[in-house]
């Protein structure tokens, strides 16, 4: 088990001893991690955090773990409830066992959670990145149940308990939870947990089918079934059985994401839409997608209404992916590069954008678009110098950030204002300028304000404005969106 204190960034900083005049045994939480998790302190300064308990509360709690410096506990009585303090969505949500682990913070009021991980984001662009958004931007929320049309569900046969479970881990468990409904997964889907059940338990393969990958569209509801062993013509039936009654598309994957397949070719295609620019976005169901439609399109818009890109700059989108960004800022910028590290994914985005470019009806006009895969995670200065001048970038990277390509926009930056040990400047570097704008989407606050701090300290640019994304509700999961400009 980690060290909790690793991810402990919080509602606020519990700096000063605990209370004295609470009953012995008592804590007063005054603030949340994001693992969900209390935190309080003894008298004597110690950190403790308490599983379920929420800021502003007096618990009491056992403490199963002890450090040093910090103590886990559980929570065993709450003598004072915090007012954000709500009734669980979902039976299968909780602190006893065998409960989900999908979630870990239906307990907590939704706007409450917002809050939480506005401020998670604040405190790491200033902890880590010793950077300050000019502006915080309002979060953007959507839906707080039914959002989750992309999911991973583990499957297993329990011989002992006759059946088959189909759903997410239990919580700091191994093993899959015994779930009959998922209110965060959209409800046509919850509604077929069970179904699910009924059906791998009746297959030949039911011992050999680990996982089912949930992918939603905007008409198609894709499975992608693995199985570890052919599939007999007997379970090939029982699947297009239960895809006629329950409108479902069957892919099948006997190996790696590359095998995946169609069942039984034709249908619909799997797709969804940016309505505000007249785009429609297919893909595969390993492709990845925003887990959330209802977020991802606020979030498109904002970006690229922060961007602002005009018919007379050219935009490069790094980490680009399908074109999820691309192919927006292509109906209003002058021309656009996408840059992803996956050659499937440009391929896709490539077609992507010719299907929209070619689909009259839709009568949207886009600007010349090319896509070129690279490594990310290697750009140098040199390299960056060769992708041309942009007037602005959409940066859109995995968790992992994008420390390489703010790393070599620094470096340029360095060089050019003659900084003790920067690196020399690339040779084509002369008429090269860098990016008036920057509008930086993070899926990982941490990586977001390392690469922030990069931007800010040595590469020339202000934070001038960032916020929340609450694109995981009920989950400690923090997106958010910063923007760049040059100083």
């Amino acid at each position: 088990m980690s060290d909790p204190t690793e991810h402990s960034t919080t509602l606020q900083d519990p700096a000063e001893p605990g209370r004295t005049d609470l009953p012995p045994g008592w804590l007063e939480i005054t603030a949340m991690d994001m693992d969900a998790q209390g935190v309080g302190r003894k008298p004597d300064g110690k950190v403790v955090f308490v599983d379920g308990a929420l800021p502003f509360e007096w618990v009491s709690a056992n403490t199963h773990r002890k450090k040093n410096n910090w103590e886990q506990a559980s929570l065993t009585a709450i003598h004072r409830e915090s007012p954000q303090r709500v009734r669980p969505g979902c039976p299968h949500f909780g602190l006893h066992a065998g409960a989900c682990g999908g979630c870990k913070m239906q307990h907590l009021h939704v706007g409450a959670q917002v809050a939480v991980k506005q401020r998670v984001l604040e405190d790491n662009l200033w902890h880590l990145g010793k950077v300050k958004a000019e502006t915080v931007l309002r979060p953007i929320e959507g839906p707080a149940w039914g959002y989750r049309y992309r999911a991973r569900l583990a499957v297993r046969h329990v011989a002992k308990k006759g059946k088959v479970l189909v759903g997410f881990h239990e919580r700091k468990s191994r093993y899959i939870a015994d779930m009959e409904v998922c209110p965060v997964l959209p409800p046509h889907v919850s509604a077929m947990l069970l179904p699910l059940c009924e059906l791998i338990g009746s297959m030949d393969a039911r011992d050999t089918c680990p996982q089912i990958e949930l992918a939603c569209g905007d008409a198609v509801t894709a499975l992608v079934l693995r199985h570890l062993e052919p599939l007999s013509a007997d379970d090939l039936a029982r699947l297009r059985a239960f895809a006629a009654v329950q409108g479902v598309q069957w892919w099948l994957q006997p190996k790696g994401p590359d095998t995946v397949r169609l069942l039984d070719e034709g249908g619909p295609q799997l797709s969804y839409a940016l309505p505000d620019f007249g785009i429609t976005m297919p893909f595969k169901p390993t492709d990845f997608t925003q887990v959330n439609p209802h977020i991802n399109r606020v979030l498109v818009t904002r970006a690229l209404r922060l961007l602002d890109a005009r018919r007379t700059e050219r935009v490069i989108d790094w980490f680009c992916g399908l074109g999820n960004f691309t192919l927006p800022i292509a109906t209003q910028a002058r021309e656009v590069l996408g840059i992803e590290g996956s050659e499937a994914l440009v391929t896709r985005s490539r077609e992507n954008y010719e299907r929209n470019r070619t689909d009259a009806a839709r009568n949207i006009e886009l600007s010349a678009t090319n896509f070129v895969a690279r490594n990310l995670f290697e750009m140098t200065p040199d390299m960056l110098v060769a992708d041309g001048v942009a007037d602005k970038w959409l940066v859109d990277p995995p968790r992992e950030g994008a420390f390489a390509l703010v790393k070599a926009l620094a470096d340029i930056h360095q060089a050019r204002i003659g900084a003790e040990d920067a690196p020399p400047l690339p040779a084509a570097a002369e008429g090269w300028r860098p990016p008036q704008r920057i509008v930086y989407v993070s899926c990982n606050p941490a990586t977001l304000a390392r690469d922030a701090g990069l931007l800010v300290h040595q590469g020339g640019y202000r934070c001038v404005a960032a916020g929340a994304v609450n694109m995981f509700p009920h989950t400690a999961h923090v997106e958010s969106m910063a923007v760049f400009e040059r100083a």
